[in-house]
């Protein structure tokens, strides 16, 4: 067993300033102990003891959750752990274990108040200490329920993502055997004998189609009924391959006056070709779009994640829209939400400056309150989801209600402690609501719960220039 001397001790980090007849008080009133790999030296529920300074071998810290264990920090030779001065923690919410041979110098907790009265820097190197222990952990417990915020997200952003990638491949093969084919009608179209006007005039009259934006999407029968319109005009003019090209022309909304100003422009037999090439343009054009829009799905989920985690900028309070932020939400969500069967409803009061605050902390309130509210309608295989904000004086207010079976009352003061759970082993870790409830403080803000059957309330409140 090592001897500690107080000038062992005055070489450690944490007690280079501490006089050394502070240190031989510390040792005179501490005792050494040894563990051998695998005892614990502290279980949950057991009066904290200490400050225990490490000597030799090394100390896990974990806790269980869900069944799992859920490792926190190992600490070696020369860290002080255990109560120390001043610190509110009394009773331990862990295990700590013995990694291999372990000897410890543990104080008599008793003493402490002495301490503090008699050996001031002693008490502030202890402090510094603790000061450092409760910042490191809760920048840990942050970043950890940052990922596993993300990880709750990641199934659905995997579907997400999966969808427009395959419909981008799959088009880009249809696109390239369809661009194989178009030769044929390019060929018609090179044979024919018509004059400079008539081709620019056919041009501009195609390019006004395309660049239309106010042509209203049609119901089944309104289709049905336009397609055979369409198809009927085509025939009576003697348009080869009329049933294939009406489904195009359709598409792009195109009608039988459309079609007759093409004929007035190009009149005769030459009309088919025409006709059959635009409609291999308007094929390739609805290809184009549907790959622009799948690529722009994809970049708006990218856009979702960084906004989300905040990766891209600075970790300090900025003035953003939180309205961006709970709709990034919604959409990183928006897999779940269908899966649920659930409506979403925004009132949203658009008038609302933006906030000062950590953006990607809030973006995790947003996602705990949201994920949570989805699994708690679960229940019912439907639900109605109602994300709400307005402004109070010098305050902003977010509403996320849903319309679940509800908290039990009995419980309802309970959920925001830390490692509280009421969702099924491996489903759930009890820290959402904690971290939720301490990103709000930082804000300067407050969070509630009213919950009865069929309607439950979180109510988040905080300072619009925090």
């Amino acid at each position: 067993m090592q001897k500690i001397t107080a000038s062992w001790l005055q070489s450690l980090e944490a007690f280079n300033n501490v006089p050394e007849d502070q240190l031989q008080w510390l040792l005179e009133n501490s005792i050494d102990n040894v563990f051998e790999d695998g005892d614990f030296l502290m279980e949950p529920g057991e009066p904290m003891s200490g400050p225990h300074i490490m000597v030799e071998g090394s100390m896990r810290f974990f806790m269980m959750q869900s069944g799992f264990r859920r490792e926190f920090v190992v600490v070696g030779p020369g860290n002080i752990t255990g109560y120390l001065p001043f610190s509110r923690g009394k009773i331990s919410k862990g295990y700590a274990q013995a990694i291999g041979h372990l000897q410890i110098r543990s104080f008599n907790t008793e003493l402490i108040p002495e301490m503090i009265r008699n050996h001031y820097e002693l008490t502030q190197a202890l402090v510094n200490i603790m000061t450092t222990r409760v910042r490191d952990f809760t920048a840990y417990q942050q970043q950890n329920e940052k990922m596993m915020a993300l990880g709750k997200l990641s199934a659905g952003l995997a579907h997400e993502l999966n969808n427009p990638a395959s419909a981008i491949v799959r088009d880009s093969l249809t696109l390239k055997k369809h661009l194989e084919q178009e030769p044929e009608s390019i060929k018609a179209i090179f044979t024919m004998k018509i004059e400079p006007q008539q081709i620019t005039d056919v041009t501009k009259l195609l390019f006004e189609i395309l660049d239309d934006k106010n042509s209203t999407r049609l119901s089944l029968k309104q289709r049905t009924q336009r397609e055979d319109q369409i198809i009927e005009w085509l025939e009576e003019h003697e348009i080869e391959n009329s049933y294939d090209i009406a489904e195009s022309f359709v598409d792009f909304s195109f009608t039988v006056e459309t079609l007759e100003k093409f004929s007035e422009i190009i009149p005769g037999e030459n009309l088919t070709h025409v006709l059959n090439w635009i409609s291999d343009m308007l094929i390739t054009e609805k290809m184009v779009r549907d790959i622009q829009e799948s690529a722009r799905r994809i970049a708006e989920l990218v856009s979702s994640v960084k906004t989300f985690t905040h990766m891209d900028r600075a970790q300090d309070k900025q003035y953003a829209d939180i309205h961006i932020g709970i709709r990034n939400t919604l959409t990183m969500l928006g897999y779940k939400i269908r899966k649920g069967n659930i409506n979403v409803i925004e009132d949203f009061d658009e008038t609302l400056p933006e906030v000062k605050a950590l953006i990607g902390e809030l973006n995790q309130v947003w996602t705990n309150l949201i994920d949570n509210a989805i699994d708690a309608m679960d229940a019912n295989g439907k639900g109605t989801l109602t994300i709400k904000t307005r402004r109070d004086r010098e305050f902003v207010e977010v509403f996320i209600v849903d319309d679940g079976p509800g908290v039990p009352a009995d419980i309802q003061s309970l959920i925001f402690d830390p490692f509280f759970t009421t969702k099924e082993m491996g489903k759930g870790t009890g820290m959402g609501l904690e971290v939720v409830q301490r990103i709000v403080k930082q804000h300067r803000g407050s969070i509630k719960v009213k919950s009865e059957p069929g309607h439950t309330v979180f109510s988040v409140c905080f300072l619009i220039d925090g």
